[in-house]
């Protein structure tokens, strides 16, 4: 899948399956999902923020996913 089309894939997965994702051994997906993202919009500051989700923030980082897909129903924070 082209970097929009993984990024437009994870944008239309239904609610639960987002939901699903956001648990802490699953919540790596949404840090590849920031990396694409920001690559595909040249954005440094997100994809730098996607490996940080990865590495450093794997402990704490999936609970403010599972609050935002909770609410908005997608992650938002820095997303």
């Amino acid at each position: 899948m082209a970097k929009n089309g993984f990024v437009s894939a994870m944008d239309s997965l239904p609610w639960i399956v987002k939901l699903i994702l956001c648990i802490p051994v699953l919540n790596f997906v949404w840090g590849i999902y920031r990396i694409v993202k920001g690559l595909s919009k040249n954005d440094v500051a997100m994809w730098v923020a996607g490996i940080l989700w990865i590495i450093p923030g794997f402990f704490i980082c999936w609970i403010i996913d599972l609050i935002c897909v909770i609410i908005n129903k997608r992650p938002t924070v820095l997303a």
